[in-house]
Parts: C-alpha cells; structure tokens; sequence
C-alpha cells in the first residue's frame, strides 16, 4: 500500500508543481507517447539483451515485492521456530524417528502443521539437509556453518538478480532520455524554416524525452530496484534464523536454548517476545499430544 501511494505522490508533486508554476500539461502529452516509445522501448529491449527469459520472468515477479513487501511476516517467524523445536526434539530423543519427517517432509506431519514454511523450497532444504548431515555424523559445527553460510550467499546471489536488472535499467534511462531529446532537436532542425512558436513546440517536445528518462529513473525505476533489494534482505533473514538455530543444536545446547538463540536473531520488528513463544510452544505440544 504505501508504494501506491508514494507513486501517486511523486505524481502529484511533480506534475501537480509543473502546472501550478504555469507549466502547459499538453505539450507533455503530445510528446509523451512517441516518447516513452523510444526510451521505454529501449530501455526493455536493453535489458532483454542482457538477461536470459528466466531472469526476466523473476524480475516481473519480484516487482510484485514492492508492493507486496517480505512474504515472512511475524507468525511466520514463530511458527519457524516452533517447527524448529519439534524437529530437534526428535532429533534428540528418537534419531530414527526424524528420518520420515526429513526425507519426506511433504508427507511431514509436523511440516503440514506450517504448509507456509513447508512450501519454500529453500526453507525446507536448508532444514533437512542440515539435519541430516547430522545423522551422518557431519556434525562439526564450523563445517556446517560454513557450508549454510555458503547456500544462504548463493541464494541471496541469485535473488539480487531482479534488483540488479531493475538498477542497471535506471541506470539507463537518463542516457536513453538524451537519445529520445537528440532525435527530437534533429526533427526539429529539419523544420528550421517554420514560425518560432512551432519551433518552440517542437523542442519543448524533444525535451520531454530529457525529462522522462530521468524521471523514470530516479522517481519509479531506481526506487523500485532498492526496494525490491530491501525486501530481498527482509526474507534473508528467515533462513539466517534456520541457519542460526540448527548451528545452536550442533552444539547439544537444549532445544529451548536452541530456539532462544533463534529468537534473538530474529530481526527486531518480527521478533517474538520470551513469553510469546513459549505460549506458541505449548500450543504446539499440547497440539501435537
């Protein structure tokens, strides 16, 4: 909601500044279209040179974040650490009894009890594999950090992809707003023959081509890129906390240490309170029971 309204607000503010200083809107809009053609084209077919169709579909969809944000809310936060929990509980009392819930987490009734977790690919991997590995005795803490730290880099790699793309747009597009004003003086020179209230028409036109590249840049492109980088950094969170309390159960600290550690690497405005989690913690016992 509050991207909608900051679009609309730079809308009004810009535009609503320009008519209110005596600034004619009509001379925009004959030009606005021919324009946006030249740099909004150009811009998108640049960016489909330097992308291949799959990072381009993940780009369309993650713009969808700036208006969406994190799709991790609080509960979803709670609801990690309680699933956490009863996984390293089992872990502790019956090993063998892990197995189905890790090897076939889609079958998981302790995973079907959070289907939002249980449906992240990436969330539900970093889980089982690192307790397996467990199993299998690779159970040094520092090795296993490092070898999470190294999935969490490359997956946090792949999904600044969007924003890069989207920044690398803005970074055009004031550069594709001089093409779009040169190609405008160069009509304009054609019809250096005409009265001076044409001719100032048809400048005014190819300036609009200066204005709308940087306007798309730093007012709706740039903006939309650090935000999605933003939002991407929200959801990194999420598997830094699986990260952070599997490493806590290497170290046999007890299952509610375990999820304490976790707690308090929750990012602070998701964060659960103590009292919180443990009322989350018997529901899900007693749920269980």
């Amino acid at each position: 909601m509050i991207g909608i309204i900051g679009i609309v607000f730079i809308f009004v503010m810009v535009f609503g500044g320009y008519t209110i200083a005596g600034g004619k809107m009509g001379i925009i809009l004959a030009s606005l279209p021919f324009e946006f053609m030249m740099i909004g084209g150009a811009a998108v077919g640049a960016t489909m040179i330097a992308n291949d169709m799959p990072s381009i579909k993940h780009m369309l969809k993650d713009v969808g974040k700036v208006f969406k944000g994190s799709k991790w809310n609080a509960q979803d936060y709670t609801d990690l650490l309680c699933l956490l929990f009863a996984l390293i509980k089992i872990a502790r009392q019956n090993p063998v009894g892990l197995e189905e819930h890790i090897e076939n987490p889609a079958e998981s009734s302790i995973f079907q009890e959070y289907p939002r977790i249980a449906a992240d690919k990436t969330s539900v991997e970093l889980i089982c594999d690192t307790l397996r590995s467990a199993t299998m005795n690779y159970d040094d803490p520092h090795q296993v950090e490092e070898v999470l730290e190294k999935r969490i880099e490359a997956s946090l790699h792949h999904a600044q992809h969007s924003s890069h793309a989207l920044q690398q747009m803005a970074d055009g597009l004031p550069a594709l707003g001089i093409v779009a004003a040169v190609l405008g003086v160069i009509k304009t020179m054609a019809s250096i023959d005409q009265p001076p209230e044409v001719l100032g028409k048809m400048i005014g036109g190819a300036l609009v081509g200066t204005f709308l590249g940087v306007f798309l840049a730093y007012g709706l492109v740039g903006p939309f890129a650090a935000k999605v980088q933003t939002v991407i950094d929200e959801e990194q969170g999420f598997y830094n906390l699986i990260r952070e309390v599997l490493v806590a159960n290497l170290y046999n600290h007890a299952p509610n240490i375990c999820v304490e550690v976790g707690r308090q690497n929750t990012p602070s405005g998701l964060r659960p309170s103590f009292n919180d989690l443990d009322e989350a913690l018997r529901a899900a016992k007693a749920q269980a029971a």
